[in-house]
């Protein structure tokens, strides 16, 4: 028959004369559901870390052996700029056919 009110963090349950209120602090109120939020992270983890870990195989990519679908191709036609005229490895593809805006 208790009544709880979480915006006031107050507790109302009928007594022999009255109403009882048991009220708290916003500081125990959110040093609580910090612990109980600690505590069910860390029993789920438990849980559920193992079995993820069996269950999954992990993918890495080898970006050593370049494929024909993971080369860059552009979509329209550009033109390669160099921007150091020192390092001819530096350069930046620029689009030939832009837009009137």
């Amino acid at each position: 028959m208790a009544i709880p009110n979480h915006t006031y963090l107050k507790l109302k349950m009928p007594g022999l004369n009255s109403v009882i209120t048991m009220s708290s602090a916003f500081l125990h109120a959110f040093r609580y559901d910090h612990e109980h939020f600690e505590l069910a992270t860390a029993v789920i983890n438990s849980s559920e870390l193992p079995q993820l870990g069996e269950s999954l195989t992990p993918v890495v990519p080898d970006y050593n052996k370049l494929n024909s679908s993971m080369a860059f191709h552009p979509l329209k036609e550009t033109t390669v700029v160099g921007i150091d005229t020192t390092d001819p490895t530096k350069m930046v593809r620029i689009e030939t056919q832009l837009s009137a805006k």
